[in-house]
Order: C-alpha cells, then structure tokens, then sequence
C-alpha cells in the first residue's frame, strides 16, 4: 500500500482500507465513507496518515497507520454525528426553557464523567439561572448562586473560557460549600460579541478535558449561543404580541387563550371558575377633559393597582377601551362575590393625582359569569358576563351584577 501523495489520493487511500477492513459494521462502514465523502467536498486539510509524520519515511502505510487513520475517522465521524444531533436538538424549538434543558442535556451526553453542568444567563451585568442538570438526571436544581468573584461572574465578565483541573485547590472554590472533587470548566455563550449566558461542566476526575470534549463542548457553547438568543428574541416578540401596548397587561388575544384552557381544566377536573367584565365609570370624561395621553396614563396606573391585588394564578386582560376581563381560576360564585367585593373597595382607595393639582376618583361596574353554571365555552361566558355588566351599568353602577341563566351559543343565521 504505497503512501497517498495528495489530499484526493488520501482520501482514496481511506475509501479503499475502509470498504477492505471486515471488523467494521455495515453501519459503521457506511458512516464512515460518508465522513470520507464529505471530506473530499470540504477544504480542511487531512492530517499526515504516516505514524511518524514522514511521507517519505517508508514506502507503504503499516497496518497499524491503517487503524489509526480508521480511529481517527471514526472519532471524527462521531464528532459529526454529535454535531448533528446538536444542531436538531438545540433548533427543534424556540421555548426558552426547552433550549436551555437541551443544552445541559447535550453537555452532559458529551463528556466522559460528567458530574454537573449548568446555564446562567447574562444581561445587565446579572447572572440569572437558566438550567441545569446532574449525573442522576435531576433537573433545574441550582446548586449554588453565582459569586461576584467566582467561576461563572469572572467568565461572564472576560468572555473567555476557564478550566479548572482541580477545584479542591483552586482559589474560587476555597470558601464553597458545593461538592469540590474534580475539575471544571465553564464556557461563555456568545452571540455578536455579547455574552449571553455562561455554561458550566464539572466532572467528577480532576485533569484534563480532552481535544474532542473540548471541541464538541466549543460546538454546544457556538450553538447554544445561537439558539438562546433566537428564543429569547421569540419570548419578546410573543409577549408583545400578547400585550396590550397601553397598560401592559394580557390583551384580547391572550385572553381568548386563556379562557379555552381554563375550560379544558374545568372540564377535566370539575372544578368552577368565574369570569368578571368590568367597565371604568366615567372614563369617557377624562378622555375629553385631559386628553387621550392622560387617559392612558391612568388606565396604565389604575390597571396595574387592581392587578396588583389578585392572586398568582388570576388572569386580568385589557378587553379594549376602559374594559377589564378578569379570570378567577378555580371560583366559584360566593368566592368571586369575594373578590368582587375587594375590587371595589381597593378601588374606592385609589386616586389620581391630576397634573393640575386635585385628585381623580373613579368607580366601577361588573358582571359575573361562572362556568358551568352560566355557560359551557369563553365565548359564552363573555357574553354573559358582559350581558350583566351591561345591567350593572344601566341600573346599578359601581356595582357588580351576577349573568341571568344559562346562556348557550348565538343561533346560526
């Protein structure tokens, strides 16, 4: 077998020893010529396939360069494939937390003894925790806050890579209260020479990462950089899509959704919930006293007060104008009668202060729908709901009214 003199005739050389060599699987075999046919596509250069690096050495390649050069394209073969499965993992969604799961998955897979690895995203000069997982397979468990002059912060700060081969002795570690046997490393997500997030990978042997960890694990950082920034680009511009630009809160489109899982919840678990229409009383007048722009500005403030008062699990939406939909998620009448009763009175507390000096006082009128007593889809519930705030506000205002019966769908036309 004499020694191939250019790129075309090594890779020819590989071709001929991999089809010859019988202790390859079919499988194995057909990864690795097609390695050797994207090889020939690229423009990287091969490395020597001489044992000692001297084409001109010795007139044949020996059987144990033969191994070499299949050892050396199997590792790369794999290297590709791990490529590969990174690349549809970490492109497979645009949900944040999908991504971040996937990258300390993929960073675990990658490296031999992997005890620990984790993401902190960066921004604003903070560290927030991303992900994380562990060699038993626990999720999402910090294992401690980053320090100002530990690991994370410093590559956070430098943008630069760092490798602890024992953390027992290095100084970041000396006042830790984690576990300290083994090495680390931790590595900075970068995206348009901003850093993003910082992922950490400990190991439970102390010593050097090996060239293709490192490599791999320089792939997964590239990616992860990516894919972070184009999630979270995602998350923003969801958000706005289902934000009201006035007062910030959930607009009619985030609504709508809500409602319908709140219904798919109700019907699986039987349980009640209550929907509030509620109209400001009076608004029309600030509008035309003080202009568009204060009236803004108070819906804006008056909207996040009564929000503020609501449980975690309460969904308040901008239904349009100077009206407010209200979800209270496993309620029922005299619990949202309750609520109702809160409302009002955190309104009767609130004041505007007027640019001109004095205070404006407003009031507020609601209807009330429960599920499934009022109706059995959102659709239906609005309309009821907004049936008995339309009666609230002819008769009672400042007040809220309870829908009538059942309301089922408008009739087909």
């Amino acid at each position: 077998m004499t020694i191939p003199s250019d790129r075309g005739d090594v890779l020819a050389q590989a071709r001929r020893i991999v089809i010859e060599d019988g202790r390859l699987s079919p499988r194995e075999r057909q990864d690795l010529l097609e390695l050797i046919n994207r090889l020939a596509e690229s423009s990287h250069p091969i490395p020597s396939l001489h044992p000692n690096g001297s084409e001109s050495a010795a007139p044949t390649v020996s059987n144990s360069a033969s191994h070499a050069l299949l050892a050396l394209l199997k590792q790369q073969a794999d290297e590709l494939d791990a490529l590969k499965k990174l690349s549809l993992n970490l492109t497979s969604s645009l949900d944040l937390q999908t991504v971040l799961d996937a990258v300390v998955m993929e960073a675990m897979r990658l490296v031999k003894d992997a005890y620990t690895a984790d993401i902190f995203l960066y921004a604003n000069g903070e560290l927030n925790f991303g992900a994380s997982m562990d060699l038993t397979g626990a999720r999402n468990k910090p294992y401690m806050d980053p320090r100002q002059d530990g690991l994370t912060f410093t590559v956070a700060r430098g943008g630069e890579p760092i490798f602890i081969e024992d953390m027992a002795t290095h100084p970041f570690y000396k006042d830790a209260t984690v576990n300290k046997d083994g090495s680390i490393i931790g590595i900075p997500l970068i995206i348009n020479n901003n850093v993003v997030g910082v992922m950490n990978l400990s190991r439970t042997v102390t010593g050097n990462f090996s060239p293709p960890e490192l490599r791999l694990l320089g792939l997964l950082s590239d990616q992860a950089a990516v894919a972070i920034s184009n999630a979270s680009l995602h998350q923003i511009v969801s958000r706005q899509a289902y934000s009201d630009t006035v007062t910030g809160l959930p607009n009619r489109r985030a609504l709508d959704e809500r409602l319908e899982r709140e219904v798919m919840h109700a019907r699986r678990t039987g349980f009640p919930f209550s929907v509030l229409m509620m109209d400001l009383d009076g608004f029309k007048e600030v509008n035309d006293t003080h202009g568009h722009a204060l009236g803004d500005m108070v819906l804006r403030d008056l909207f996040r007060y009564l929000a503020s008062g609501l449980r975690s699990s309460d969904f308040l939406a901008r239904y349009g104008g100077d009206e407010l939909t209200l979800i209270l998620s496993q309620t029922d009448l005299p619990a949202a009668r309750l609520v109702t009763e809160k409302l009002l009175d955190n309104l009767h507390k609130y004041q505007f202060q007027l640019p001109g000096g004095g205070a404006l006082k407003l009031s507020l009128s609601g209807g009330l729908a429960l599920y499934p007593l009022h109706a059995m889809s959102g659709t239906d519930l609005l309309r009821a709901a907004d049936e008995a705030l339309y009666r609230a506000k002819k008769h009672n205002r400042g007040s809220f009214v309870v829908a009538y019966g059942f309301t089922g769908p408008l009739p087909l036309v």
